[in-house]
């Protein structure tokens, strides 16, 4: 993955908009490196992973700097890293009413910062096993395959509910359990008085508890959502593919393309499709697209030549929006055309269903 070493990662000049080989795309609007940093969030909520390029080359360095100061290099490169996940990952929970990027940003780093001296602090003293005897003694921490699925229908579940919750509950609720701050950090990050801070992550846990009332029987909300999952960041397979992805994105050369609704879908329905020369990863984001009907899942796929391959099956969050990752060496090369069908639960081996959204017609 390409990280922040203190030198520019992703700067440049504007990314071309468009995919120009293969497909003959709807040309999106370059986004701009002079627009304010509320712009661009607005952007990247509205699926526009390109305008993450530019917040990450204006705030990296300074970011990188203020990590440096406290922690040696590598552990700057995370903090960096760290900070720009938690802005691509919540990009919808921002509200610029409530105050602007750069503080907000800043302060998460601070906080992220402190932490991490925190829990090095804290950190136990390893004693030496050269051959390896305690470590092939401890037990395997790993859940057995029914527990992963579980554990990963709660974590959606709780995502999906958070996301009901209203804009100011919903942002400090993101960074009390999201972003791992305090209430006093929460309240810092947002420019409030502590005791307004611990009354919307205090009014946002009574409405999740309603929400997910069926899920967390017989359980206390308020200590139990870090069982729930919620901290998903905390699985190092997951961190680190969204931390390649983060690189693909804020990539200078990065390539979009717009997919847009078929004949009889809401205008609003559409995806962004972004891909890097050479890379064998895509980021695909869906937004504004209707619940699927029972038994029927929205299915993405590229086509590789005369075969369409599928890029995975989306989640939608509860405002029709869904992020997918693919990965494959065959993804270095653009495809032809990339398209969204419904497809019967869990996913088709081929596209039978009707096309949603799709890249142009050649």
């Amino acid at each position: 993955m390409e990280r922040y070493n203190g030198r520019q990662a992703s700067g440049g000049a504007a990314a071309s908009p468009v995919l120009e080989t293969g497909m003959d795309a709807v040309r999106l609007t370059p986004i701009d490196h002079e627009a304010s940093d509320e712009e661009l969030m607005r952007l990247l909520a509205s699926g526009r992973q390109e305008a993450l390029g530019p917040l990450y080359s204006r705030y990296a360095p300074l970011i990188f700097g203020l990590a440096a100061q406290s922690l040696d290099r590598s552990g700057a490169e995370e903090i960096v890293q760290e900070v720009f996940l938690a802005v691509w990952r919540q990009a919808r929970t921002f509200d610029a009413a409530l105050g602007p990027f750069r503080p907000w940003v800043l302060q998460i780093a601070h906080f992220r910062i402190l932490n991490e001296l925190r829990r090095r602090s804290r950190r136990p003293r390893l004693e030496p096993d050269p051959e390896g005897l305690h470590l092939a003694a401890a037990p395997d921490p790993g859940p057995e395959p029914a527990e992963a699925a579980w554990q990963e229908y709660r974590r959606a579940a709780v995502r999906d509910a958070v996301a009901k919750l209203p804009p100011p509950q919903r942002q400090a609720l993101g960074l009390a359990f999201f972003e791992d701050l305090t209430h006093e950090q929460v309240a810092a990050v947002l420019e409030l008085p502590l005791g307004t801070a611990k009354t919307r992550i205090r009014a946002g846990l009574h409405k999740l508890q309603a929400h997910l009332a069926p899920l967390v029987l017989g359980l206390a909300l308020g200590g139990s959502l870090i069982g729930l999952g919620i901290r998903y960041q905390s699985e190092q397979a997951a961190l680190d593919r969204s931390t390649r992805a983060l690189a693909l994105v804020t990539a200078s050369d990065v390539e979009a393309v717009r997919l847009v609704p078929a004949p009889g879908v809401s205008e609003a329905t559409h995806g962004h499709y972004s891909a890097r020369p050479g890379t064998p990863m895509v980021v695909l984001t869906l937004s504004y697209f209707p619940p699927a009907p029972a038994g029927q899942v929205y299915q993405a796929w590229a086509r590789d030549g005369a075969t369409w391959r599928s890029l995975g099956t989306a989640q939608l969050d509860a405002s029709g929006h869904a992020l997918l990752i693919a990965e494959g060496s065959w993804l270095a090369t653009p495809p032809a055309s990339v398209e969204v069908t419904l497809e019967p639960a869990p996913g088709s081996a081929t596209p039978t269903g009707p096309v949603i959204v799709s890249s142009p017609a050649e």
